[in-house]
């Protein structure tokens, strides 16, 4: 089963800059993991400060993977304390 998760992240405007400069390496790095099918973090057209989250794993050993590089990473620290609201589900293959 693939894993998919949709959301989003709301930023402060006072971390906007520094959110959309890490963004670059944070999806690149994601796009480069082994099972990463799709992976993509867009800004709302809408809503400011929203960033729309879309991605999805060949499996959940992938995803978990990806969990734990983020985790441990720049992008983490970045976005350290903004709120996120996310579903994870299973998708058939």
């Amino acid at each position: 089963m693939k894993i998919q998760l949709n959301g989003y992240i709301l930023v402060p405007d006072d971390r906007m800059d520094t959110v959309r400069a890490g963004l670059v390496d944070h999806i690149r790095l994601t796009h480069a993991e082994p099972g990463c099918i799709s992976f993509d973090v867009t800004e709302d057209p809408e809503i400011s400060g929203r960033f729309n989250v879309a991605e999805i794993f060949t499996d959940q050993s992938s995803f978990d993977a990806h969990q734990t590089r983020t985790k441990a990473s720049v992008w983490a620290e970045i976005t350290a304390g903004i709120p996120r609201e996310y579903s994870i589900t299973e998708v058939p293959d």
